[in-house]
């Protein structure tokens, strides 16, 4: 099988305003970011995903570009860059950049030029059209809530926009515009980056037409992802921007892909295709859309990962993560940070880290970082809140109701300054922070769990080293196991002569594994987050909330039929282990 770099890597990404602050302004920097590098060497992560740090207004946190090839200023200059880029590389890891190529700032140069007016040659550089009967040209809803359209009175159109007013939408129909982007990825490439993660990727593509959506309640927009979210014909985008620019390279290319169906994701990262290395699937996103205050649901988080598992096994790469910028912390919202946050946080992470794919941690996730306390709505910072802010209380809704459903879903929880140590701001800056610690610094905090051996960081770091030294963790099949549990993923890694069993209870409860594949060895007991007394050879064992195991099963340990009778027999209330 073919081996690229990339497929025995561990992605760290880093939040840059949040990470580290080297100049006391408050905010994190790249300078910042080369100080902590040894961290992230000792961690054993082998690529930085670096979140935008071009020059932008800040609108969306980088996320509005304007312009492709300056560094914001409060992130330091092109030569702290290159600076950063120099050492990453000595160290032996890899540098990704997070790049924009659906929309960019309303201060870009492109769209100052394209807005000038309607004979503009740069006009047809973005979505301009005019409106109906004054209304916008349809009934689309912009991604980050609100009307998906801006009016602009001096050329009298509007413009679209799928995520913020601020964030305009490039015309990928117009060549121009795909050339132009191709540039810049080649730019930074020459420069000697290692990839990039490719922002709102599958949302290149609009429907012919822009037409007005089905509304049978009438409201004044409709949710319009069926209008520019995988919409047939963006993976010819994909591919011109493929062949155009990194095709031909030994590069890492990961596509945001909202959208993309496990059934559709070979067409996007099938080794024959050449178009991306991997994508980020939201599928399991749904799950964290449901009843925030509902436990995880263990069979049908199995259901949608098992199906990706299946999906890319030999013909693609699965990016495997649980944490991003854009969502809660894991541990609030599927384990028990209150209770079990040690647990709670190991156990997740053993379940998606020894996957057939590429682990990504985001800063934090491995400290097991929780959400953080919102005392006012004033706090929240994310362009989706303060909208989604806006909406609730326009429908009467209570500020006080507000904040309890917005303290438990913003992305604001997850963007909150790293916590370095437990002295003044965190050890993040020697100056108040551009947005609040999370209370918990002083004691979830790097230098706390660096000298605890048993801590979330350094459950981690021997997952990092384990997956690094078992080849079948990294391209070995999966299969998984006891399918009908709603506690327990369990699931068989296996390939190159060699077997692992991943076991983890997901709940707050003890929990039975019972499974007759395989027997369960102690001396084969790799890493588990619990004690585990000495046992005999086993096919049951009770779990404690949110218990993890990972045994190694050689072809020995196999049951031979009258082992399997006998542990079959056993009482259902037995503890074999």
């Amino acid at each position: 099988m073919e081996r690229q770099w990339w497929r025995e890597a561990v992605v760290y990404q880093i939040y840059p305003r949040s990470f580290m602050d080297s100049d006391g302004d408050g905010i994190g920097d790249l300078n910042g970011i080369t100080a902590r590098l040894d961290y992230l060497q000792w961690l054993g992560v082998d690529v930085i995903w670096l979140c935008p740090v071009y020059r932008s207004p800040n609108d969306d946190n980088g996320y509005d570009i304007s312009d492709h090839r300056a560094i914001g200023a409060e992130y330091g200059t092109m030569a702290d860059f290159d600076r950063l880029l120099a050492e990453v590389h000595r160290r032996g890891m890899r540098l990704i950049l997070d790049l924009v190529l659906n929309h960019t700032s309303d201060e870009h140069p492109w769209f100052i030029e394209s807005r000038a007016a309607r004979d503009s040659p740069k006009r047809d550089w973005y979505v301009w059209r005019d409106g109906r009967d004054g209304r916008a040209p349809n009934n689309w809803e912009s991604i980050f809530l609100g009307p998906a359209w801006t009016y602009d009175a001096g050329s009298g159109q509007y413009f679209l926009h799928l995520f913020s007013a601020r964030q305009p939408d490039l015309n990928w129909e117009n060549p121009a515009v795909r050339a132009a982007l191709f540039e810049i990825v080649r730019w930074w490439l020459d420069k000697g980056v290692d990839g990039f993660r490719l922002d709102a990727i599958s949302h290149l593509k609009k429907r012919a037409g822009l037409p007005d959506l089905p509304n049978p309640a009438g409201l004044p927009q409709v949710p319009s992802y069926a209008a520019h979210m995988n919409v047939d014909g963006v993976l010819d985008f994909v591919d011109e921007l493929a062949r155009a620019s990194f095709r031909h390279r030994d590069v890492l290319t990961v596509g945001e892909a909202n959208g993309v169906s496990a059934a559709q994701a070979e067409a996007w990262v099938g080794r024959a295709r050449g178009r991306l290395d991997m994508i980020l699937h939201f599928e399991h996103w749904t799950l964290w859309s449901r009843d925030p205050h509902a436990a995880l649901d263990v069979a049908a988080l199995r259901t949608i990962l098992s199906r990706w598992q299946r999906a890319l096994h030999g013909r693609g790469g699965n990016a495997l993560y649980l944490e991003n910028h854009d969502l809660p912390r894991v541990v609030s919202r599927w384990g028990d940070p209150l209770r079990y946050r040690y647990e709670s946080a190991t156990a997740l992470a053993a379940v998606y880290f020894l996957m057939e794919g590429t682990p990504f941690i985001y800063q934090g996730q491995e400290l097991g970082m929780a959400n953080t306390v919102f005392a006012s709505l004033d706090e929240f910072d994310d362009v989706f809140a303060r909208n989604r802010i806006a909406r609730l209380r326009a429908e009467g809704v209570a500020d006080a109701a507000i904040l309890a459903e917005l303290a438990l879903t913003s992305r604001d929880n997850s963007r909150t300054p790293m916590p370095w140590d437990d002295g003044p701001h965190a050890g993040f800056s020697t100056a108040r922070p551009w947005m609040k610690l999370n209370p918990e610094y002083r004691t979830v905090n790097v230098a706390r769990q660096q000298a605890e051996a048993r801590s979330v960081l350094a459950f981690y770091r021997r997952l990092i080293a384990l997956r690094r030294t078992h080849a079948a963790l990294i391209d070995g099949g999966y299969t998984a196991l006891l399918r009908a549990n709603r506690q327990v993923y369990a699931y068989l890694r296996e390939g190159r002569g060699e077997r692992y069993v991943i076991i983890a209870n997901l709940s707050a409860r003890p929990a039975r594994y019972r499974h007759r594949g395989f027997l369960l060895r102690h001396a084969e007991l790799l890493l588990a987050n619990h004690a585990v007394a000495p046992h005999e050879d086993t096919m049951h064992c009770r779990l404690q909330p949110f218990e993890a195991r990972i045994y190694r099963v050689p072809d020995a340990a196999r049951p031979r039929a009258t082992t399997a009778a006998r542990t079959a027999a056993a009482p259902a209330d037995e503890e074999l282990c």
